[in-house]
């Protein structure tokens, strides 16, 4: 019993003679003046506003053709579409590969045609709008442009997705 009030007497008379030693002999963990922040800045300058020049004429008139060209296809996909709608409703539920589903399926590839069509003008814009970005040019025009037949892609690959749903392919 003495022996273990010995053992454990030396390890904590050691331990306290740690917190008797001088505190002058170690640095103070305060902070120094060289650690505080005394530094003043000063504002920023304005930003430069950067004017980028206009693409060349021989780019803005293809906008249009190409607008128009996606319209057109636009145009052809939605006399399409009510055919298809119909030919796939009267097809839904019927087994893949009968008859009136392979109608159905043959009108649905219809309506792809026609939006591979806008996905052609679409991607003769987005080469237009990429070119003038990475030359600094201006391309608002070019973005609307493709804004728009953005827009019409998306809304036929909407009507496909809900037809291809109500195939069952």
């Amino acid at each position: 019993m003495l022996s273990r009030s010995l053992a454990l007497a030396v390890p904590t008379l050691l331990l306290l003679t740690g917190c008797a030693t001088d505190k002058n002999q170690y640095p103070s963990l305060a902070r120094r003046p060289a650690e505080r922040l005394t530094a003043s800045f000063d504002t920023p300058p304005a930003p430069v506003e950067i004017v980028r020049p206009a693409p060349p004429t021989a780019v803005t008139d293809k906008l249009g053709g190409l607008v128009n060209a996606a319209q057109a296809a636009n145009a052809k996909f939605g006399t399409r579409e009510a055919r298809a709608r119909s030919v796939v409703g009267s097809a839904a539920g019927a087994k893949i590969g009968s008859e009136s589903w392979a109608t159905a399926a043959i009108a649905v590839a219809e309506l792809e045609a026609a939006r591979a069509e806008a996905m052609v003008a679409l991607s003769d814009l987005d080469m237009l709008f990429n070119e003038a970005s990475v030359n600094g040019q201006e391309a608002g025009s070019i973005g609307a442009a493709r804004d728009k037949v953005i827009g019409l892609v998306a809304r036929q690959d909407r009507v496909l997705a809900e037809l291809r749903t109500r195939l069952g392919s």
